[in-house]
């Protein structure tokens, strides 16, 4: 209902749009006709007629820009509100069933299995907004350091396997041609939450098989490009820039099926950004994978 209702708002104001500028066109003619005669009433009537036209059609934009960013909001509220909800809930029920039933000790470990990874996914969407908040307020600087971006690399491989109990080959690390050491100047935690969104969005987009490849390589002689490699749904050419945008999350069945803040692939970007790097999507279509590559200045 929402989405109807923002859709024809959009059509509201563009109809709105066109004719106001129609009624401008109108009028300008009008008054050039009636004042062909008086050149200084003509030269004059084009001016305002061009500013007039000028301001309808940014104001139009301007209305559709608000309309549409009100929409991912709104989107990103209701997809923060599940991913908080969902796993309170779950602990909610683990515990009152341990209180209410007695249970084998096979059964409460496996109850206090669960209630862990629901409170580890819940602390992830915590951090997950506040370092969205702090990304976007200002520029990291302190705290940098040169890292060897293959530990690292690896490092954040083992923590993706073991959150989502996923057997080791499902990711694999390429050797870095060459043997050598791929060194960047950079503050490590916000470089390892890039990693980590990543390699989540690979899984969480690979939900029929997981089969991620990571490889390191030096480009131009002068960056360090991590690529993460899926064989998921993949995402269609005309969202491939769009999706670092905040809040933005690809229209249809990746919504509905699966669940995000979309704010992870703006961090992996904002953190690139303030590092001197860039992070591009390339994918060929629907289910045909996606190739995320982040690319970081190799540390003097």
């Amino acid at each position: 209902m929402n989405f109807t209702r923002r859709r024809g708002a959009i059509a509201t104001a563009i109809t709105l749009g066109s004719l106001l500028v129609g009624l401008a066109v109108t009028l300008n003619i009008a008054w050039i006709v009636n004042n062909e005669a008086r050149l200084a009433y003509t030269i004059l009537g084009v001016i305002l007629f061009s500013i007039l036209v000028a301001g309808v059609v940014l104001n139009t934009v301007f209305l559709v820009r608000e309309v549409r960013r009100n929409e991912r909001q709104d989107s990103f509220l209701n997809a923060v509100t599940h991913e908080l909800k969902t796993p309170i809930a779950s602990i909610r029920l683990y515990v009152e069933t341990l209180q209410r039933r007695p249970l084998d000790e096979a059964q409460r470990q496996k109850f206090y299995s669960i209630m862990h990874a629901d409170s580890d996914r819940l602390l992830a969407t915590v951090e997950q907004v506040l370092k969205a908040g702090e990304l976007g307020q200002r520029q990291r600087q302190q705290n940098r350091q040169h890292l060897d971006l293959e530990p690292l690399a690896a490092d954040c491989i083992r923590i993706t396997l073991e959150r989502h109990h996923l057997p080791p080959e499902a990711i694999t690390l390429d050797p870095v041609p060459g043997a050598v050491r791929l060194r960047v100047n950079g503050i490590a935690e916000d470089l390892r939450t890039a990693i980590l969104n990543l390699l989540e969005n690979a899984v969480k987009y690979s939900p029929n098989r997981v089969d991620i490849r990571v490889a390191l390589a030096i480009t131009n002689y002068t960056n360090a490009a991590l690529t993460i490699q899926d064989h998921g749904l993949g995402i269609p050419e005309r969202e491939l820039k769009r999706i670092f945008k905040r809040f933005y999350r690809v229209p249809g069945r990746y919504e509905i099926k699966i669940k995000g803040t979309g704010l992870g692939l703006f961090l992996v970007r904002t953190i690139a950004r303030q590092h001197g790097g860039s992070i591009t999507a390339a994918s060929k279509g629907a289910n045909q994978g996606t190739t995320m590559t982040l690319t970081l200045p190799l540390a003097q």
